[in-house]
């Protein structure tokens, strides 16, 4: 199986499957299409451990082994139990198993996953007498169970623990950003180190860390402890060693990422995790407040402002408009950028709409993204000196 090729489909998040799809062609995936919230695609088993390895946006890489119609869950029982489970696994090969379910026809996830359990647990009773045993975390096996509508797919999932979990974190602040839609944010922004880049409310550092590893093209995946598909039965020590020690896509980055915050523990978190990723000789961080920060001679905090990339996850705000502190905070964070960023592009994300508002400056783009459960709007504005129709005629 090592060069023949196989049907892979790797999961993500809203809107950032066009971003997942350029990442995969670009590591050379092959027949590559977007799906909703994940993109197929096929390779061989170096393209699995690859896109293990490498993927930004990816939360998952799972490999369908069945796919089939059902509308009862004594149907999905019989399909399952009437697969080959010596092919993936043994009667002590413990195993977990993921349900996602839009049905009409299956209301719960949990019940799609007990009967998925028993038809495993029933073919190796059926085919050697022992009950093989179900873990709920760190099994040797791990299944996903996708249902839309009334068709099933079955699949290995080859990440286990999701590739958003980097590896990196050491500390956290309130509701850091997952990983991964940091990393697609940056790629939506056309990041890739050509500038220096700031973030003023960094929080735990996931911004500054992620537009690191993108501007070095170090692989995310190094962090990690590991991955589902080195239990399998095929696992092929030999070529996950050359894919994981291939370093041959790193690059120089020669200019600086920057970050601030104004919590002395987010900033103390960020240098955490900063030291953790091995990248301090790429990033600044300090304390200091968005009211506070001061541009002289075109640079702010060491940062060259003009012509960087500034990126800001503010604070949504849990009552929205009632919310009178966070509306101040996103007026000081817009006066900040008209004033101390000019000649830069910045983008923000945020669930809060009236909030957004308050930065008073006119979107030059705008990306409906989701943070969590929270539909987000990712907002581009570019930073002009002087008036718009003076910066349009100087494009």
């Amino acid at each position: 199986m090592k060069n023949k090729e196989f049907q892979m489909l790797a999961k993500t998040f809203k809107g950032l499957e066009q971003v997942l799809a350029s990442e995969l062609v670009q590591l050379g995936a092959n027949n590559v299409q977007v799906e909703r919230r994940a993109v197929s695609f096929t390779g061989d088993m170096r393209m699995l451990y690859t896109a293990n390895m490498c993927l930004r946006t990816a939360s998952r890489v799972l490999v369908p082994i069945a796919s089939f119609k059902a509308k009862k869950a004594d149907d999905i029982y019989e399909q399952v139990k009437a697969l080959d489970w010596t092919q993936y696994m043994t009667v002590k090969t413990t195993f977990q198993i993921d349900a996602t379910v839009y049905s009409d026809y299956f209301r719960h996830s949990q019940f799609v996953t007990y009967r998925v359990k028993d038809a495993i647990v029933d073919y190796w009773m059926e085919h050697g007498g022992v009950r093989p045993s179900v873990k709920l975390e760190g099994a040797d096996l791990y299944l996903n169970v996708h249902i839309s509508g009334d068709r099933v797919t079955l699949s290995l999932d080859s990440s286990g623990e999701s590739l958003h979990k980097r590896g990196y974190r050491v500390a956290n602040t309130q509701a850091p950003i997952n990983e991964a839609l940091a990393a697609g944010m940056l790629l939506l922004a056309g990041w890739n180190g050509q500038s220096d880049f700031y973030d003023p409310m960094c929080g735990s550092g996931t911004l500054l860390i992620e537009a690191a590893l993108i501007a070095r093209n170090i692989a995310p995946g190094v962090y990690r402890q590991g991955f589902a598909f080195e239990k399998w039965a095929n696992f092929d020590a030999d070529l996950w060693e050359e894919v994981y020690n291939d370093d041959s896509r790193e690059r120089d980055f020669k200019h600086k990422i920057y970050g601030s915050d104004a919590g002395f523990y987010a900033a103390q978190a960020a240098q955490k995790n900063i030291q953790s990723a091995g990248l301090q000789r790429d990033i600044e961080v300090r304390q200091v407040r968005v009211q506070e920060l001061k541009a002289e001679d075109g640079k702010l905090g060491g940062c060259n402002v003009d012509g960087a990339l500034v990126m800001i996850n503010p604070p949504y705000g849990e009552r929205l408009s009632q919310d009178k502190d966070v509306l101040r905070l996103y007026q000081d964070m817009g006066t900040a950028l008209k004033h101390q960023f000019s000649g830069a592009t910045a983008w923000v994300i945020s669930s809060n709409e009236d909030a957004l508002k308050c930065i008073g400056l006119r979107p030059a783009k705008k990306i409906h993204l989701v943070n969590g459960d929270l539909e987000c709007l990712f907002n581009k504005y570019e930073l002009f000196k002087g008036d718009r129709k003076t910066w349009k005629k100087s494009l």
